[in-house]
């Protein structure tokens, strides 16, 4: 994936968590106001009407049910549970492999001990003279 696609999925990602969609929306829904009153009346005029609280379009009800449900929503899981959730690690069970007996193919006479052949080291050792 490029680098610029991440980024974009990540930034998008934390947009939506953050609720910036009804944000956007609320935006639009302003936009969609003053451009409608201001085919009536005098730009100044139609964004005065459209930022009077009572004055309100579906879709700002909408977006503002929206807001009021996510604030709501997922944001007290204390009020569910009536205690707290414990999240316990059991330790991973200890693994123990045998060790296989010879193959009937294996001859014991070409298995070698390496430095079986060696002489010990000296004892005690040499010293510098």
């Amino acid at each position: 994936m490029p680098r610029r696609l991440q980024l974009f999925a990540v930034l998008f990602a934390w947009l939506l968590a953050t609720g910036s969609q009804w944000d956007a929306a609320q935006v639009f829904a302003w936009g969609k106001m003053v451009a409608d009153y201001s085919r009536t009346m005098p730009v100044l005029d139609a964004m005065r009407l459209t930022f009077t609280p009572g004055n309100e379009c579906d879709i700002c009800t909408a977006v503002g049910a929206a807001k009021q449900q996510q604030q709501d929503g997922p944001a007290a899981p204390a009020a569910k549970w009536p205690a707290k959730i414990l999240l316990v690690f059991q330790p991973a069970p200890m693994l123990v492999f045998a060790v296989p007996e010879l193959s009937p193919w294996t001859h014991l006479d070409r298995i070698t001990v390496l430095g079986a052949s060696r002489a010990s080291p000296p004892v005690p050792p040499p010293r510098a003279a």
